[in-house]
């Protein structure tokens, strides 16, 4: 009768356990995703959970952990993140991603880091507004606390720096829970 007990109660588990993973691989699929470097985007997961998936994401993602942004990255937030691509970074002169990869130059990594970042959330449709509301361009504040520029170009968002380079939106809208990743094709420059 115990054996019988045991046996039935391990059963009910092993049916437990294979629903609650049926269930959370349910919901993965029901998550609405956008594939970005060859991986999905999962909206449950945080920016970090996300681009670590991305193979055109490794320069960054390398970057975030040089800077000790990993933490950040993976609060709350909400945070708006302008990604570069690994082509991106490939378009500065040779030397500056391993130059600035260095511990000694950390604060300046950093700088240039959190310039791609925007606190809140703001997804294509809010960045349309501000452009319509501002006749044509929006000013935003950066999380490194410089400005950037974004306005609409030949039906693309394009993002200004502070240096007067410009960054196109390759992909937009891609949510996070705790913000959204627009991937761009250029790294944007603060002033400084």
């Amino acid at each position: 009768m115990k054996s019988v007990k045991l046996f039935t109660a391990a059963a009910i588990a092993m049916l437990v356990t294979a629903n609650v993973f049926a269930q959370s691989s349910s919901m993965k699929m029901k998550e609405k995703t956008v594939e970005v470097g060859g991986a999905p985007m999962y909206p449950s997961k945080n920016i970090v959970e996300n681009a670590v998936n991305s193979k055109d994401h490794t320069t960054l993602v390398a970057a975030v952990k040089a800077a000790g942004l990993v933490e950040t990255l993976m609060s709350a937030g909400p945070f708006t993140v302008f990604a570069p691509t690994n082509a991106a970074f490939d378009k500065l002169p040779a030397g500056t991603v391993e130059t600035l990869l260095k511990p000694e130059n950390k604060a300046t990594l950093t700088a240039v880091l959190t310039y791609h970042v925007i606190a809140g959330k703001l997804d294509a449709k809010e960045i349309a507004k501000r452009i319509k509301e501002g006749n044509g361009t929006t000013e935003l504040t950066t999380v490194q606390g410089g400005k950037l520029w974004l306005m609409m170009k030949d039906g693309k968002l394009w993002l200004k720096d502070e240096k007067g380079g410009m960054a196109v939106v390759t992909i937009k809208d891609v949510y996070q829970s705790n913000g959204v990743i627009h991937v761009i094709d250029t790294v944007i420059m603060p002033k400084s």
